[in-house]
């Protein structure tokens, strides 16, 4: 059961579409030029039904198989966001829109779930329906949860739901799975630190902020070294400090922000408290006081061990058994299909994109070789999934 011939066939139309969509990018739920092309064809393919507007700017296509003796349904995800980042490849389709770039691909995934659809439609040589959801959002604005919440699961019936991501670097054909974690959660993190500004020549009169800050940063290092079991995978990361401005005056305050990530809700939840702690007692040991704003918060992107098995037995009877990691390390990045996976089983997958830039990089572009296993993956995962007469 390699790639799929129909979809190998197709895989120059599939570029063209994932060409259309890398130079028209599009961030969060601002997507409704990419619904809209989706949306069209998936319409033009025959699906049974497409709906729109879900999650916001969502959209999702129903494809109903030739069987009629299950009403089961099977979800398989793109998301379909870029992101807002110049780009320096002089590619033939390189973005026309300034400040704005596929640099995840996104343009890739959403390309190769539309040549699934158009396979499935075409063929239908399953039982039950098989549900096309293309997400926005999913660049930190949580565009999986807000499709969940609007009903996407009971709306459609997704009985399970799965997913996947290129990754630079893993050579194409390649597919890399586990169970159990996979990816990371994120909390993003702003903290205040209020001092007393003064004249940096008479600090005795101040309370310095950015003294006070700076013992922050260094003690917030301290969570992962000696609070967190070493067995645990978790990060701390400060990324930004904003102070005063003048070279004698001491500020008033200074504002830090970063990122958070742990692969288990029970460190997520203790890497929260010991921040807590942390910011505040450090503060308050100098006279000074500290807050936290937590946003923009993912939780652990978690396989569930069955599905997860399901996904790799057909990611390797399209690649073959040794192009198939079964227990890779999981990332640190973090993912909101995470969302629908906490509401549904399923699985995520990692499929190699080849020797390329890294994601987010303004030299990336994703693999167009890369597509027919993609694509042919999703499709069998409907056929063998949802199969006639199973």
């Amino acid at each position: 059961m390699p790639v799929i011939d129909r979809i190998a066939a197709a895989a120059d139309e599939i570029a063209a579409w994932r060409h259309d969509l890398h130079a028209h990018p599009e961030l969060l739920y601002d997507v409704e030029r990419t619904a809209g092309f989706v949306a069209d064809k998936l319409r033009d393919f025959g699906c049974d039904e497409v709906a729109t507007g879900i999650g916001r700017t969502g959209v999702v296509g129903l494809i109903r198989g030739r069987g009629h003796a299950s009403n089961r349904a099977i979800g398989l995800r793109a998301d379909m966001d870029a992101l807002p980042i110049q780009e320096v490849r002089d590619l033939p389709y390189r973005s026309t829109v300034p400040g704005k770039m596929h640099a995840c691909g996104h343009d890739g995934h959403t390309a190769m779930l539309l040549g699934a659809a158009k396979y499935l439609a075409e063929t239908r040589n399953f039982d039950g329906t098989a549900v096309m959801i293309f997400q926005p959002a999913e660049e930190g604005g949580g565009g999986g949860e807000a499709m969940v919440k609007d009903g996407l699961m009971e709306r459609f019936g997704v009985e399970s739901v799965y997913g996947l991501h290129n990754i630079p670097g893993m050579p194409l054909g390649r597919f890399a799975i586990r169970p159990g974690p996979i990816m990371a959660s994120t909390d993003r993190f702003t903290i205040t630190i209020r001092g007393r500004g003064g004249h940096a020549a008479i600090p005795q009169l101040a309370v310095d902020s950015v003294l006070v800050a700076s013992h922050v940063i260094v003690a917030l290092q301290t969570i992962v070294a000696r609070s967190v079991d070493p067995l645990q995978s978790a990060v701390v990361s400060v990324c930004a400090l904003e102070a005063g401005e003048a070279f004698n005056v001491l500020p008033d305050s200074v504002t830090l922000r970063g990122t958070m990530r742990a692969l288990s809700q029970a460190v997520r939840d203790a890497m929260r408290t010991r921040i807590d702690a942390i910011v505040g007692h450090v503060a308050a040991g100098f006279g000074a006081s500290g807050t936290i704003d937590y946003s923009g918060s993912y939780p652990v992107t978690e396989n569930h061990p069955a599905e997860a098995a399901f996904m790799a037995d057909v990611a390797a009877g399209i690649v073959g058994e040794t192009q198939v990691d079964r227990d890779v390390a999981p990332l640190m990045a973090a993912e909101d299909f995470s969302y629908m996976l906490a509401h549904r089983p399923g699985a995520y997958i990692f499929m190699g994109n080849g020797d390329s830039a890294g994601l987010h990089h303004p030299d990336y572009d994703f693999n167009d070789a890369a597509a027919p296993y993609g694509a042919s993956l999703w499709a069998r995962l409907i056929e063998a999934g949802l199969p006639v007469g199973g």
